[in-house]
């Protein structure tokens, strides 16, 4: 059976640490700063939908520093330790960064590669609505979409009860001018909100791409569920990921977790260490 058995390591690499020390930062300054007056870092940091009005190039790497509650930090910062600071002991502190930086920013790109096909739809039939503002083009969005909005979504609830009111008018003379006038409004303020919606947060792709490394580096050694129940690192990694593709799968435009950003720190993980090996 092979094992690997570290000995004579450091507590903590250097990547690693530094890793730990700015998740932790962004962390405290997400909690001290938050608040009806305060700096909403999860707005200017945390991962937009490419094309929505928050969305910056540089938040595919900010996002990663960013995390939901104390819960999810920790757990991604024990396995952060756990399974990292052996990877950057083997590979080194360039190349270990390298890998978490890239299955990062490739779990991004695959999470809303398949949130496009829930997006794309969506946004589509508004256009089309903005465009010809037919009866018809209005029913067909009315039919696909339940919009997102709600008390706590600001000053757009104003214009969804006055939104709900023009359809009202609109039932009864669907010709009404003033009223499709104020269902326009409404759409043209709503795509920008709901293209807005999607925030993605956490370094559970790059840590995914971590678990995957150790399994296939290490694809014998033992990991202790519950700290009591053995099983080999290799299998530990298969089920984890059939695990996310079944939660991916089944919680499809329902759930806050980005199971298929997990998947994709794992795929681009798995390629580049083939590649890696090839050279």
């Amino acid at each position: 059976m092979q094992q690997y058995r570290p000995g004579g390591f450091r507590l903590l690499m250097p990547v690693v640490k530094n890793l730990i020390i700015l998740n932790a930062l962004f962390f405290l300054a997400t909690m001290s700063l938050s608040g009806p007056r305060g700096i909403d870092l999860y707005r200017l940091l945390g991962l937009h939908y490419p094309g929505a009005g928050d969305f910056e190039p540089y938040q595919f790497i900010t996002y990663m520093f960013m995390h939901g509650d104390f819960m999810h930090i920790f757990f991604n910062m024990f396995a952060l330790w756990m399974f990292g600071n052996v990877l950057e002991q083997v590979w080194g502190p360039r190349r270990f960064l390298t890998y978490y930086l890239i299955t990062g920013i490739g779990a991004a790109l695959v999470h809303y590669g398949v949130m496009y096909f829930d997006i794309a739809p969506v946004v589509k039939s508004i256009n089309a609505y903005l465009s010809d503002p037919s009866n018809a083009n209005l029913d067909q969005l009315l039919a696909m979409h339940k919009f997102r909005v709600g008390q706590e979504s600001g000053d757009i609830w104003i214009s969804f009860n006055e939104f709900t009111r023009a359809l009202a008018v609109l039932d009864g003379n669907p010709d009404s001018i003033p009223a499709k006038q104020v269902v326009v409004d409404f759409l043209t303020e709503y795509k920008a909100h709901f293209l807005n919606l999607p925030n993605v947060v956490g370094a559970s792709g790059a840590v995914f791409g971590i678990l995957l490394a150790f399994g296939m580096l290490f694809p014998n050694s033992l990991i202790y569920l519950y700290f009591a129940i053995p099983i080999k690192a290799k299998w530990f990694v298969i089920l984890y990921g059939a695990i996310e593709l079944y939660a991916g799968i089944a919680n499809s435009g329902t759930s806050n977790v980005a199971h298929f950003a997990h998947l994709g720190g794992m795929v681009f993980g798995f390629f580049l260490i083939k590649f890696w090996h090839r050279r």
